[in-house]
């Protein structure tokens, strides 16, 4: 028996239509099985709130050991997972092809699973998760469902307390008028190095509904170096719902979008994913959901993270002229759904691409998870988990900070405005392709 592995880890496909993958005992049994791993190991102490959980759990039981706690107790670990995949990726020495076996997120996302099959999501959580109805609903009165989720709307948010689980104080996001979807394209830069590439954005509800300035940064920076771009958003990647456990509506997601971006790729385009959760579902979650559907695998051939793909462009083809320095300098944070996609620190080695800008690398969680950092039980915790980064943050003198995930970009954001202090705080860009367009001095959408 190993110790460890220093083998590349491996992931088994996720075998939701069998019946064995949501009966109660096996994955109690399963439980067991790894929970008692992570407790001989403890590795994990310092990442999200579901080791602590574990191991408080653990530890004060009866005998200190996992047979004293009952399985009605795990519930609590299961709620705390975020889908980071950060254990799986950089802490756990027992992953596949080691013989232990052990993938702690999935075996979370099974049991999410299982809570689901069984009818126990509310009906706001589901809400929550339809992230295109909600955009194309909100969009047509952003002005007013902006100020309605506003932290200073006492009445409103109380309100949204109590009827959907979201915290109070917790920063929602805001929603455009017009999609990303409706953008004009750009001008192409027929003199650039890599004219005569293709892409397709695949807008994401996100960047579609709420901030489509990130990709509208995007497709001006790819045009200034001679990329066609065309966008397209046939659905959402899953990625809420996956947090859910409802991997079914996962599945249909996929087939949905696999089809569509499918002709694109028929035609000669590559895929960007604009931000990172979406480019993780579309390159590795999705084929293990589906790991016989030819499209499926067929796009995540062809689709790249954003910043994968400009890094791809300075290395083959060399970027076009014209960057200057951001004044400052950057303080960048590395999401988790990026580091997921186990492709390196493309984000910073884009960013470094700038004249005499100095970047800060920040690799540390921010503690937000998605959804999962607004709702009432887990705000607190999110901003517990996310303080040393927005303190390392706040700390570096950067003039500006930026994540590929806007979403933990502006819960850094709020955790610096707790933590307060005399030197300002860094100024908020929702992705690093808007300093490079800030960069290279063009205009983008609002």
């Amino acid at each position: 028996m190993r110790e460890g592995s220093l083998e590349a880890p491996v992931r088994h496909p996720i075998a939701w239509q069998d019946a064995a993958y949501y009966d109660s005992d096996k994955l109690d049994a399963e439980l067991r099985r790894v929970f008692d791993i992570c407790h001989t190991c403890r590795r994990c102490f310092n990442l999200c709130d579901s080791f602590p959980r574990l191991f408080d759990l653990i530890d004060n039981s009866e005998t200190g050991e996992l047979e004293s706690v009952a399985s009605a107790d795990f519930v609590r670990v299961i709620d705390a997972c975020t889908l980071c995949d950060m254990c799986f990726m950089t802490k756990c020495p027992y992953v596949p092809p080691h013989e232990f076996d052990v993938d702690f997120p999935h075996l979370m996302l099974r049991a999410r699973a299982a809570q689901a099959k069984r009818g126990e999501l509310t009906f706001a959580d589901r809400a929550l998760a339809a992230t295109d109805r909600n955009g194309r609903l909100a969009r047509l009165a952003a002005p007013l469902f902006n100020w309605a989720t506003d932290r200073r709307n006492g009445r409103m948010r109380v309100w949204l307390e109590r009827n959907a689980g979201l915290h109070h104080d917790a920063d929602l996001p805001k929603y455009a008028g017009k999609p990303f979807t409706l953008d004009t394209a750009p001008p192409v830069n027929t003199a650039a190095p890599a004219h005569g590439r293709k892409a397709v954005l695949y807008a994401t509800c996100f960047v579609n509904y709420n901030e489509p300035a990130i990709g509208g940064a995007a497709r001006a920076v790819l045009a200034h170096n001679g990329v066609e771009t065309e966008v397209a958003h046939p659905a959402c990647c899953g990625m809420p719902r996956l947090e859910q456990g409802r991997v079914d509506a996962v599945a249909t997601a996929a087939r949905v979008v696999a089809g569509k971006l499918g002709a694109w790729i028929d035609r000669g385009y590559d895929v960007i994913a604009l931000v990172p959760s979406c480019a993780l579902m579309v390159k590795f979650e999705w084929p293990l959901i589906l790991p016989d559907d030819a499209a499926v695998k067929r796009l995540a051939g062809a689709s790249f993270d954003l910043s994968e793909y400009v890094l791809d462009i300075a290395r083959k083809e060399g970027m076009a002229p014209g960057l200057r320095a951001v004044p400052g300098g950057i303080a960048l944070h590395i999401a988790c759904h990026a580091r997921a996609q186990n492709m390196g620190q493309k984000a910073a080695e884009m960013l470094r691409l700038l004249p005499d800008t100095e970047v800060e690398v920040v690799e540390r969680c921010s503690g937000h998870g998605g959804a999962w950092g607004y709702k009432l039980p887990h705000f607190e915790t999110a901003l517990k988990l996310g303080r040393p980064t927005a303190r390392r943050v706040r700390e570096s003198g950067k003039a500006f900070v930026a994540s590929e995930c806007p979403l933990a970009g502006a819960h850094i954001r709020q955790e610096m405005e707790r933590l307060g202090g005399e030197r300002p705080a860094p100024t908020l860009q929702g992705h690093p392709i808007q300093l490079l367009a800030r960069a290279y001095g063009l205009e983008t959408m609002p």
